[in-house]
């Protein structure tokens, strides 16, 4: 008996002690890795896919590019906006924005910037690459994970092109992992020019293209657009998101707050000032003496409220709010003339008079649509949602569907 008791004692000590308290079951996000070497070889050229996991949108003439977040950026003829379509797929792994100009497309692909001559569409080419000119790029943690296992990650030769997720039992006080989601972790002639949305990341200016990670703003000279340099780098703010051009400044949306930089050395952008808000996503428009910006909460963003603002950049040193103005869950938006558009996620298009910006009118309403982000080019409005691409026309001061391109 006194064996026995001695054997569940020991059995017990090894296997029946847990305390409940001191561990719990996580989702653990485990990264599928690719050597640089791999990973550079694998910017190809595709034929056109049928279906879109809808990133972000850009036009650029007729063409229209949807990126296909952290895989590559379809190609759309929109020479016919009544029949848009899918001419080729661009693969670019860890591609999240894009911009263009006089037909040279540049990318980011993870640490590295590409160039592409897309005179040709029949036969699009890589022209140049710069390899790790971004010490920081967002790995983009899936939004379901609580923690991510970098343990067996080679910072200096690897690259994450996809996520695993696991549920482990682990110890709360286990700091082996990092912490969290969308996380970021540092190792004069005439053109013609591409527009992104209000969330694109990659602006271009004269002979420059201005780019912006979570932390850090990147700055590259495209005067000899086939062989773009590197020209700097420096930091940028806490958690960027967008980047907005207007009158020689550039805004930058963050989590925190709105900043305001300079463009009088291009190369160098100056800080002017911040304004700073509550916690939630936030892309910004710039007209005149107003800012407009929409915050999303109710999930990582932060807060529970979602409002647009509108600020006061009268005094660029000292950006204050003239009004705030409660929606759904926004995400993009743009202006045309004395008109704002707002995508409000699953609430749809919003449409608003900003004649007088501290007393906003709402004219129209596409409540039967998911919105996600807009273009307003100069005959007609781009809008991207989930599912599908939308046109309109600006009839008569209201918007008129010219046609809808399914995505998936």
């Amino acid at each position: 008996m006194k064996q026995f008791f001695f054997v569940f004692a020991l059995m017990c000590l090894l296997s029946c002690n847990t305390d409940d308290r001191d561990y719990e079951t996580i989702a653990v996000a485990i990264p599928e890795m690719m050597s640089k070497s791999e990973f550079r070889k694998s910017v190809e050229v595709q034929a056109a896919k049928s279906s879109i996991n809808v990133g972000k949108i850009y036009a650029y003439e007729d063409l229209i590019f949807i990126t296909d977040a952290f895989k590559g950026v379809h190609v759309i003829d929109n020479s016919n906006p009544t029949a848009p379509r899918a001419t080729a797929y661009l693969k670019i792994p860890g591609n999240e924005d894009i911009s263009i100009k006089n037909n040279h497309l540049y990318a980011d692909s993870a640490m590295d910037l590409v160039v592409f001559d897309i005179s040709d569409l029949s036969n699009v080419q890589v022209i140049d690459r710069l390899e790790d000119v971004f010490s920081v790029y967002d790995y983009r943690i899936p939004s379901e994970a609580e923690y991510a296992d970098f343990s067996n990650y080679d910072f200096e030769n690897n690259v994450v092109i996809s996520w695993r997720i696991v549920q482990e039992r682990r110890e709360i006080v286990d700091n082996s992992l990092l912490v969290f989601n969308d996380a970021a972790f540092s190792t004069a002639a005439e053109s013609s020019v591409g527009v992104g949305g209000s969330l694109a990341r990659f602006q271009i200016i004269n002979d420059y293209l201005y780019t912006v990670g979570t932390s850090a703003l990147s700055i590259f000279n495209i005067s000899n657009l086939a062989n773009p340099i590197f020209e700097n780098i420096q930091y940028a703010g806490w958690n960027i998101e967008t980047m907005f051009y207007a009158d020689n400044y550039l805004y930058l949306g963050g989590t925190n707050g709105m900043y305001i930089y300079s463009l009088e050395n291009a190369t160098t952008p100056k800080y002017v000032s911040q304004f700073v808000h509550w916690e939630g996503c936030d892309p910004v428009v710039v007209d005149g003496n107003y800012a407009y910006l929409t915050l999303r909460g109710g999930n990582t963003c932060g807060q529970l409220e979602s409002v647009l603002e509108v600020i006061d950049i009268t005094d660029k040193t000292n950006p204050t709010l003239a009004a705030r103005y409660f929606l759904d869950n926004p995400y993009g938006l743009g202006f045309k003339g004395p008109t704002l558009y707002v995508c409000d996620g699953t609430s749809g298009l919003k449409v608003f008079d900003k004649t007088n910006p501290l007393e906003l009118q709402q004219t129209q309403s596409f409540t039967d649509i998911h919105a996600k982000d807009v273009i307003p080019l100069p005959n007609s409005l781009l809008m991207i949602g989930e599912k599908a691409l939308y046109q309109y026309s600006y009839n008569e001061n209201a918007l008129q569907l010219i046609s809808t391109y399914r995505l998936n």
